[in-house]
């Protein structure tokens, strides 16, 4: 059994009115139009609300019953309530043009999760990391990313389009890692690299 995660963010960066996170707005350009997004731990959903808004279809998952009630009925958004950290990967067997996760960190279903994400198709990552204690939470090393730990978990076949990590100062102190990688499926001749935005 594991340990339930420390909060990690403000309960406003949860409210439906939340501001999308500036590293998915720079690159929603590189979202296939109509894709299929997970929005994995959205919360009330400020990111699922920026991509219904852009014309993608989402599947915004959550335990909190009561933060994906915000988004009923929200046209091209299915909710699901899931338990991410049930010893089976509740969504084995799906795939996305896109995998979302913001603020949230749970190693045992990494490869899984990086399963999901079809050939083609874009992983947008940003959680704390390590030295974010020193602003409170998270503070538990569980849940606090490594130096270079998402550069690490991908391989050959992602396209590592941008990797950042540091101190930021909004919306509010912390320390934080960030990551946008493209499936490549393995490369080959068909590949192309993502136009950037």
């Amino acid at each position: 059994m594991h340990p339930a995660p420390s909060p990690i963010s403000s309960h406003d960066a949860h409210l439906p009115t939340g501001e999308p996170s500036p590293w998915v707005v720079r690159f929603t350009p590189l979202l296939p139009p109509g894709g299929r997004v997970l929005d994995l731990a959205c919360g009330s959903g400020r990111h699922t609300r920026w991509c219904a808004a852009n014309r993608l279809k989402v599947v915004a998952v959550d335990r909190d019953v009561e933060a994906l009630s915000h988004l009923q009925g929200l046209e091209g958004v299915e909710t699901r309530v899931l338990d991410l950290e049930a010893k089976a990967w509740p969504l084995d067997g799906e795939s996305f043009d896109v995998v979302l996760v913001s603020n949230y960190l749970f190693r045992p279903h990494f490869e899984a999760l990086l399963a999901s994400v079809r050939p083609g198709g874009v992983l947008l990552y940003e959680t704390f990391m390590r030295g974010n204690e020193r602003f409170g939470k998270p503070s538990n090393p569980d849940f606090l990313l490594r130096p270079g730990e998402l550069l690490q978990r991908v391989d050959e076949a992602w396209t590592v389009v941008a990797f950042e990590q540091g101190e930021v100062a909004r919306p509010r102190p912390a320390v934080v890692q960030r990551l946008c990688a493209v499936h490549a499926g393995g490369g080959g001749e068909g590949y192309r690299l993502p136009a950037l935005p």
